[in-house]
């Protein structure tokens, strides 16, 4: 496992993290026991950096973590986000109402089980408030010591200069993958510039590219993959053409689709770090076993030269997901 400092920050994790958000039924059922099982076994890999949030699983993956965290706080770098709220109706809105993100801290404190958060992000931009003053809330709470450092997810390359500017961002968080790449154009030389670390979460396409899943499905109920464009059936069909030249090129180096995906990421940037996230526990130690793994030139070539756009049909997200992002 390799080893990097998040962002201007004291916090050093591995570059390869644990998504937790798999973990709380998003994609699927999955009891508490497998959750431990794949977070005892990220660790046992390497793995000290865990990202959760207050809205996974209605708290519940907090919670989950923070049993794990008993028996490992002090070697562990968690990460959780606040700011993603659903309304009285239950839909997904945002909130980076100042007063509303240090309740929220305190909320994830709590389920957590811990004094401290080691990196605190912004879930989601709420277009009601100025980004300075959610960035000033989040600052509070470094200067109460309920947060280490603090970071973003999912904005724009001017909102992360203008909340740069109130206080040290230390990361941020945004969709990246081989099947999404719109960030390495818009966002990673900003980063660069400011000194902030970025963070690719579901560099695994949410498990289109896994090379676990080979023809249309029908996801569970609770799977979020059913109200996303590039999982519909017809999509889906269309996109696992391009998932099985992956499994190919996987195939003649000896590793798995999901490895090739996530040492692709971490070549797209030195200062990279990816949460890829599973339910599985020998997916989840093949998965931090990726930083041991140097992809021949060939196979760089070739993966660099995919035009991902016209292969991959269907959005990342859903129209109202979408809106909610600050992209």
């Amino acid at each position: 496992m390799q080893y990097l400092r998040i962002g201007q920050s004291n916090l050093i994790a591995s570059r390869i993290g644990l998504g937790g958000m798999a973990l709380s039924g998003s994609y699927g059922s999955v009891s508490r026991e497998d959750g431990l099982r794949v977070l005892h076994s990220s660790f046992d890999a390497g793995v000290n950096f865990i990202d959760t949030a207050d809205v996974y699983g209605a708290g519940d993956n907090e919670r989950l973590i923070g049993q794990f965290l008993r028996s490992h706080r002090s070697e562990i770098v968690i990460a959780t986000k606040g700011g993603a709220t659903r309304d009285s109706e239950g839909r997904a809105t945002n909130n980076g109402d100042p007063e509303y993100l240090i309740k929220a801290c305190d909320a994830s404190l709590s389920r957590l089980g811990i004094s401290e958060i080691d990196l605190y992000y912004l879930h989601r931009v709420d277009p009601r408030i100025p980004i300075e003053d959610s960035i000033g809330a989040l600052a509070t709470l470094v200067i109460k010591g309920k947060v280490r450092a603090i970071g973003l997810s999912e904005v724009s390359a001017s909102t992360l200069r203008r909340a740069a500017k109130i206080y040290p961002i230390s990361a941020l968080q945004t969709e990246f993958s081989i099947a999404c790449q719109f960030a390495r154009d818009e966002l990673f030389d900003v980063c660069a510039s400011l000194g902030i670390s970025f963070v690719a979460y579901s560099p695994l396409g949410r498990g289109l590219l896994s090379g676990e899943i080979s023809s249309a499905i029908d996801f569970e109920s609770t799977d979020i993959r059913r109200n996303i464009p590039r999982f519909n059936n017809a999509e889906l069909e269309h996109n696992l053409k391009f998932v099985s030249r992956l499994r190919e090129i996987a195939s003649e180096i000896n590793i798995t689709v999901a490895q090739l995906v996530i040492a692709w990421v971490l070549k797209q940037s030195n200062s990279l770090f990816a949460i890829p996230g599973t339910r599985n526990v020998n997916r989840a130690k093949l998965n931090a076993n990726t930083c041991d793994i140097e992809l021949p030139s060939w196979v760089l070539d070739e993966l660099n030269q995919m035009p991902t756009e016209s292969m991959i049909k269907g959005a990342r997200h859903n129209e109202q997901m979408l809106a909610r992002t600050g992209l």
